[in-house]
């Protein structure tokens, strides 16, 4: 499953059900564009498991605000729409994956 973007209108929506791993990203945030591809890798490996997207927090502030979101990037995994766990800054991809089993 490709990764796809949300924005303040239809995130709800989009995290409403199953397992999310949401992104908070800027365009200009050096350590995003470095997770991106790592990303990518993990939705290759687990996206049976596991849906990721991605939010731009420059175009989405009303989110961002909502969920407490301080420093990029940002990462939120909801299980049914809560919020179930969270890291900040760069992780590899190891890390990432223990997070979503946690919870799978």
């Amino acid at each position: 499953m490709a990764i796809a973007d949300v924005n303040d209108q239809n995130f709800g929506q989009e995290t409403a059900e199953g397992l999310v791993l949401v992104d908070f990203w800027a365009p200009w945030c050096g350590p995003c564009k470095m997770i991106a591809p790592v990303l990518e890798e993990l939705d290759g490996d687990m996206g049976d498991k596991v849906k990721i997207v991605k939010l731009n927090v420059d175009d989405n502030q009303e989110t961002a605000g909502k969920y407490g979101v301080m420093s990029i990037p940002t990462l939120l995994l909801l299980k049914d729409g809560n919020v179930v766990d969270q890291v900040v800054g760069f992780q590899p991809k190891e890390a990432l994956a223990e997070l979503v089993n946690k919870h799978a």
